[in-house]
């Protein structure tokens, strides 16, 4: 369950998986800004009207702009890569749900918790959220393969 208390962000590093533990929890609080979206569109080249023009998108069904939803999901990859398990940890697998739109100057939490652990693999499970206040609006599960201190 996300927590909307939670105000600072956790260091970053890594968790090789011989400390991983089932319930493991690791987020980052983020304000999605204008320039975030500008930047965004112009890395993934998706300059759909409806995150950057404000009077087009007042005609959608989002009455207003909107950031791209695979910005709010890279807050995901973000804590996984930097914090959970972190440095080293390699994307296999990803499913996203969109619940909500996230609007320029929201600000997203984004939190994985562990799920699942298979140790003689490598992998981890984790379960992926974010949220602005107390709406869910993004949630999904990600499979990883995790550093060890065997491979150091």
């Amino acid at each position: 369950m996300l927590d909307t208390d939670i105000t600072d962000n956790l260091p970053r590093g890594t968790i090789c998986i011989e400390e991983l533990e089932i319930g493991m929890r690791r987020y980052l609080r983020k304000e999605i800004t204008d320039r975030d979206i500008e930047l965004f569109a112009e890395v993934s080249t998706d300059r759909n009207p409806v995150h950057l023009d404000e009077s087009y998108a007042q005609d959608t069904i989002f009455q207003g702009r909107i950031a791209h939803g695979m910005l709010t999901a890279g807050l995901i990859s973000a804590v996984i890569g930097e914090q959970l398990p972190g440095h080293g940890t390699v994307y296999m697998g990803q499913s996203l749900k969109f619940l909500a739109p996230v609007r320029p100057g929201d600000v997203v939490l984004a939190e994985v918790t562990v799920t699942a652990i298979d140790h003689s693999r490598r992998r981890v499970t984790l379960d992926c959220r974010c949220a602005v206040g107390d709406t869910t609006v993004l949630k999904g599960e990600a499979l990883v393969l995790a550093p060890s201190r065997k491979f150091d």
